[in-house]
């Protein structure tokens, strides 16, 4: 999962696009990168880290132009731990393209023998992205065979960029003298949107990095749309894609995306209050409310639907767990027993709020299982009589092959698991999860023009209809990290939305 900017203007652009990575900060803080253009030549600065430590002043002022790129990276595929996997990426043919990308393609092993083999491009990384640049690049230079550039020329290679990559992706590119290209998978299964300002075209992987720059929301880029915006800021859009069908990610709207974002005609905040209401009613069914003292939330995605279900309740909700925001992610800590040590360090109880009660912690969901076990011994420790816990998402049975680095099948606890036998491992003393059916319910009710999602690690249904088994052990295999990859509890290894 990461988080992309483009941007078309009549002024420099390097600090919008800075201030836009910072709303979406939250989407990847691994690496970050920012690429102008300015007179027909691209102007990049990129390194591994967050985007108040990659960019300094002097970055800043390397940084001329009226348009431009900017990634945050979470990485999925290839080396998390190289620089040079961090984006954007450049090829010098045909004109110069640069391009940043959020998703993961299912395909891009055998796209990049295809390329090497038939189209004859060197790839030089293990990112899927590099593979992506090549392929659009090797279908411009394939439609416009050396005469100018047109928007046609350009919608006629997403055209055929579609029917060769498979899998995930919302894409922002930069062609050299010509302007911005941004299109989405089929599906529309990662996020993508687009919004005005005074004399500025932005696109975004959400809202809030609209809003937050100043910027109104136009629209959602729909599903294998290709919008060609132009160096004088002329909006050129075309369908691209030959049946395309929205099924986003539900993931985005569980725990990925920020409150305050609205996707897909979907507001994120509304859709965590409602599965909150559905959570209550799966609550009342395991675990009468008059055995329940006080509902606490795991910061801080489960709040909006931890405040809903008590409100539903009518049970106090209190903050039971402070975070420590200087904390580095869990995921990166080498080995098990570090991960726990750091759980703790991460989060903090209150103890007053613990004492003596029974308590129903709230989390948006649960992965491997193990910072759960943790945070219910917390609450054990800080003397609570009995620990519930309630997941707001249904259990994670399946891993992720669209771009959310999730655990192999074996890490995963409800992984050929009842919740019976996940509710002893976790220690809790009832386990109550969210239903699949439900989740759909309450977030798709929000915009019925939504007809289905991509929950396929909840459900196993991979809606692109390509994944076999062979392909998620190949996926599992190139998982970023290792053993040493998503944390093991709803964070996913992902940073906190409010830092």
């Amino acid at each position: 999962m990461c988080g992309i900017v483009g941007v078309v203007s009549n002024a420099p652009v390097n600090q919008l696009i800075y201030d836009a990575l910072l709303l979406l900060q939250h989407r990847g803080q691994d690496a970050a990168g920012i690429v102008t253009q300015q007179e027909r030549k691209f102007f990049m600065q990129k390194a591994k880290g967050m985007v108040r430590d990659v960019f300094r002043t002097r970055n800043m002022r390397s940084l001329p132009g009226n348009c431009g790129l900017g990634q945050v990276r979470y990485p999925t595929a290839g080396n998390a731990y190289s620089e040079e996997e961090a984006q954007p990426f450049y090829v010098n043919a045909p004109f110069g393209i640069v391009l940043v990308h959020n998703g993961n393609l299912t395909n891009a092993h055998a796209l990049k023998a295809e390329l090497f083999n038939t189209d004859h491009r060197h790839i030089n990384t293990e990112s899927d992205s590099e593979v992506l640049l090549n392929v659009l690049a090797h279908e411009i230079e394939a439609t416009t065979r050396g005469l100018p550039l047109q928007p046609r020329d350009v919608f006629e290679a997403v055209r055929k960029v579609h029917r060769r990559i498979k899998g995930s992706y919302a894409v922002i590119a930069m062609i050299a003298g010509h302007g911005v290209l941004a299109f989405r998978d089929p599906f529309g299964i990662r996020p993508l949107c687009m919004g005005r300002g005074d004399g500025t075209v932005l696109l975004a992987s959400e809202s809030v990095a609209l809003e937050g720059t100043s910027h109104k929301f136009d629209r959602n880029i729909d599903p294998g749309e290709a919008v060609f915006i132009d160096l004088q800021g002329t909006v050129h859009a075309q369908q691209c894609a030959d049946h395309p069908v929205l099924n986003p990610c539900i993931f985005e709207f569980v725990y990925l995306a920020r409150p305050d974002s609205v996707m897909d005609g979907i507001s994120v905040y509304q859709a965590r209050l409602n599965l909150g209401e559905t959570l209550a009613k799966r609550v009342i069914s395991t675990v009468p409310p008059n055995e329940i003292d006080v509902v606490i939330p795991i910061p801080e995605s489960s709040r909006p639907s931890a405040a809903q279900l008590a409100q539903l309740l009518g049970l106090p909700y209190r903050e039971g767990f402070v975070k420590n925001r200087a904390v580095g992610r869990t995921f990166i800590m080498p080995g098990q027993s570090v991960r726990k040590k750091s759980v703790r360090q991460k989060l903090n109880v209150i103890a007053s709020e613990f004492k003596g009660r029974n308590v129903l912690l709230v989390d948006d969901s649960i992965v491997r299982g193990t910072t759960s076990r943790e945070i219910v011994q917390m609450a054990r420790d800080a003397g609570a009589r009995k620990v519930y816990m309630a997941s707001a998402a249904p259990p994670v049975r399946y891993p992720n092959v669209y771009g959310i680095d999730m655990p192999t099948s074996d890490e995963l606890v409800a992984h050929n698991r009842s919740v019976e036998q996940i509710r002893q491992l976790i220690g809790c003393d009832a386990l109550i999860y969210q239903d699949v059916e439900g989740m759909k319910k309450a977030i798709g009710s929000l915009n019925p023009a939504i007809t289905g999602f991509d929950a396929s690690c909840f459900d196993g249904v991979y809606v692109t209809g390509d994944i076999t088994a062979d392909d998620i052990a190949r996926l599992n295999a190139n998982r970023a990290g290792g053993d040493e990859g998503a944390e093991d509890n709803s964070r996913l290894a992902l940073p906190n939305h409010a830092d």
